[in-house]
């Protein structure tokens, strides 16, 4: 009987499902230090500089030094020089629409009204489009100073000093993030390959002292470590043109690290399996990788050992024997001829369907409608402080409904974060501070935990740049300490009035909800993993396609759940997210199950014949009930049945293929391992979850020798 409860015992499931959300978002990871002590720094200079010599708009500089420090050097100067582009064409805009239009304010606001339509088809058709996003906020951002005063010089003094306050951010930024702790995306993959390596050679020791793997590498380990290698292995040849002209060696290598690395999820997990290995195997195959990691190092060529060179697969179970054969290919790979930059194809600026598909403009009509709405009820008003509506008509606007509204959610949030703590500070702190020191003893702890949130997972980054950009607003728009608590609450009327305009527009008109979009993308990864399974592959890389094609999904369901009106039919939506949810999870518990099926079935592909049509038998019943649930998932969604149990009896399988029935047995040496793959791999296709009642009824059962 349980004598105590923890209070989180006490406390609603959704509360303590949002605080472990929490924990494991703001949880430490190599390199987010680094990016916040570069942002921290970066902004402390800032904040010296605008102070020192009275440059204003603070705190959109220092929204700049968020937006522009990255995870790597790289990325870091992209977004730099996008921004400078983008800065540069928004202040010329919007001067050209004040020279031409000023004395004329409906053509002023019909001109700008266009070149914000513009931008926010831009933002959507052109791979540049955050630069086309710093232009739709600078013009619209301008229109709320016309109505301030009535002198066009001090119009154009606040545009050139707008483009003063972005650049010299940018510069600042650039300098900090290449002199101080830079990142290079080189030695992140390298390091990232080091630490796989590692932790393949850690479950090759337990495996050589006969002990089970133990604490291995699961299906979502798997998967975030070939995503991860795949971005760092990009932005290394972004990087380095030296790395760029050896491209396709440096390809090969992460695919080596990346198939030993899933090989390791299927080594045997108990003691039976590990004792099956011949002995001086695991040995080898340590001794191999450890050399392939000091080749990394060193930038050498991997050659394998005599040992390894000549050892015989055939009793190999199948993970070893993907692990030899991966290294194998890597050391018998001939010498590739370099890349010619000059032969590669220029990269289209536009998306493909830019002028076809009515969706891009759709979206930039909304998001003018939503701007144009908060924008009119600024003049109605005459409420100054609320201009941060307009703003966020653009922020909030995102490519689907369940993006907008997760980017709502983070902007009332990181708002209403930095609104409260810009209280306490202006009740408790600023009235004791004189200073320059003062100021920034102040400012910096709350830019550090912004910056903490900003190098975050999608999820919760924007929050981080949000809470900083709403305290700067309050208490660092200004050159000496500030009282206003009006400033404060304006702000935050103005960000909660231009996400409900946002959400009501975007909601109502042209809506873009990806529900219907993930259910056939879900279809097509299983119709795909489906004929993954069905063909016996020769020496292959891993399926990272597959992989990135599953964290695709889950990025998309994550923004669907936050969609209005979603759901199949009325009523379903929380049965529809349980159901999405479970079969994603599933899908990549039966992706690391077909990886090892298929390991097996190549490494006993030289065996008796019989084994091996047994592995197609498997492959084929597998393959079509993966088929059949994916059929049903795109023409009848409202009754998707679970897959029909599939039963893997190896006598009925040896009587139809008229092989001995003991040479097919599970735990029978190498028939027994591809036996007991494909179980796996069936019972993890079984467990994909129906969406309807009849999903529950009884299903004839599929056997295998009758496929």
């Amino acid at each position: 009987m349980k004598t105590h409860m923890d209070a989180t015992d006490y406390l609603p499931q959704s509360v303590t499902r949002f605080a472990r959300f929490l924990g494991n978002e703001l949880r430490s990871y190599p390199g987010r230090a680094n990016i916040m002590l570069r942002c921290v720094l970066a902004s402390a200079i800032v904040i010296t500089a605008s102070m020192a010599l009275q440059v204003p708009f603070l705190a959109l500089s220092l929204v700049v030094v968020f937006f522009v420090t990255q995870s790597n050097v790289v990325m870091t100067r992209l977004v730099g020089v996008l921004f400078m582009l983008g800065s540069t064409l928004a202040v010329g805009g919007a001067i050209l629409v004040l020279k031409l239009t000023y004395d004329y304010p409906l053509l002023r606001i019909l001109m700008s009204a266009a070149l914000f339509f513009l931008s926010a088809y831009m933002m959507r058709v052109a791979k540049i489009g955050a630069a086309f996003f710093l232009v739709g906020i600078v013009v619209i951002y301008v229109q709320s100073f016309v109505d301030m005063t009535d002198q066009a010089e001090a119009l154009v003094r606040i545009a050139l000093w707008v483009w003063v306050a972005v650049n010299y951010a940018i510069a600042v930024t650039l300098v900090i993030n290449t002199l101080c702790l830079p990142a290079e995306p080189v030695q992140q993959l390298e390091h990232a390959m080091l630490g796989q390596l590692a932790a393949v050679d850690a479950c090759l020791a337990g495996i050589e002292r006969r002990e089970p793997r133990a604490g291995g590498p699961d299906s979502r380990n798997v998967q975030a470590s070939m995503l991860t290698l795949q971005k760092l292995l990009r932005f290394s040849t972004m990087r380095d043109a030296e790395f760029r002209r050896h491209q396709t060696f440096h390809l090969a290598r992460v695919a080596t690290v990346s198939r030993l690395f899933g090989a390791a999820a299927h080594l045997p997990d108990d003691e039976a399996g590990a004792a099956e290995i011949p002995f001086g195997v695991a040995s080898a195959l340590r001794d191999a990788c450890n050399h392939l990691a000091g080749t990394i190092r060193a930038g050498q060529r991997f050659t394998m050992s005599d040992t390894l060179t000549n050892m015989t697969e055939a009793d190999l179970p199948g993970a070893l024997w993907e692990m030899h054969n991966a290294l194998r290919a890597f050391a018998d790979r001939p010498a590739a001829a370099e890349s010619t930059e000059s032969e590669r194809e220029k990269e289209r600026l536009l998306v493909p369907d830019a002028f076809s598909n009515p969706v891009y403009g759709q979206f930039a009509l909304k998001t003018l409608l939503a701007a144009m709405c908060g924008y009119l009820f600024y003049l109605a008003t005459d409420w100054q402080g609320i201009h941060t509506i307009m703003l966020t008509s653009l922020i909030v606007a995102q490519p689907s409904l369940g993006a907008t509204g997760r980017r709502s959610i983070l902007r009332i949030g990181g708002a209403a974060l930095g609104s409260v703590i810009a209280l306490m500070m202006v009740v408790w702190v600023v009235p004791r501070i004189d200073g320059i020191v003062g100021l920034l003893l102040m400012s910096l702890p709350v830019l550090a935990i912004g910056a903490w949130v900003t190098a975050g997972s999608e999820r919760i980054s924007y929050a981080g740049t949000q809470l900083m950009f709403t305290f700067a607003l309050a208490l660092l728009e200004q050159f000496g300490p500030t009282s206003n608590l009006t400033e404060i609450r304006d702000r935050m009327v103005g960000i909660l009035l231009g996400v409900a305009i946002s959400a009501v527009v975007h909601a109502s008109l042209w809506p873009e909800a990806e529900g219907e979009a993930l259910r056939q993308r879900v279809a097509r990864l299983l119709h795909r993993l489906a004929a993954q399974i069905r063909q016996q592959g020769d020496a292959k890389a891993a399926p990272v396609a597959l992989w990135a094609e599953l964290a695709d999904c889950e990025s998309m369901a994550a923004r669907v759940a936050l969609e209005p009106g979603w759901q199949l039919t009325e009523g379903q939506q929380e049965g529809f997210q349980i159901h999405v949810q479970t079969m994603l999870a599933q899908t990549r518990e039966i992706l690391l199950a077909a990886d090892a099926f298929d390991a097996e079935w190549r490494a006993q592909s030289g065996s008796e014949r019989g084994v091996g049509m047994v592995g197609a038998l498997f492959a084929e019943s597998a393959g079509a009930s993966l088929d059949m649930y994916a059929h049903d998932l795109t023409e009848r969604p409202e009754a998707v049945l679970a897959p029909a149990p599939v039963s893997l009896d190896p006598q009925l399988a040896a009587s139809a293929l008229d092989q001995p029935a003991p040479h097919l047995q599970a735990g029978h040496g190498a028939s027994g391992r591809l036996i007991a793959r494909a179980k796996h791999l069936i019972a993890q296709v079984s467990t994909l979850p129906g969406w309807s009642a009849a999903s529950a009824d009884a299903t004839p059962s599929i056997r295998v020798s009758q496929a």
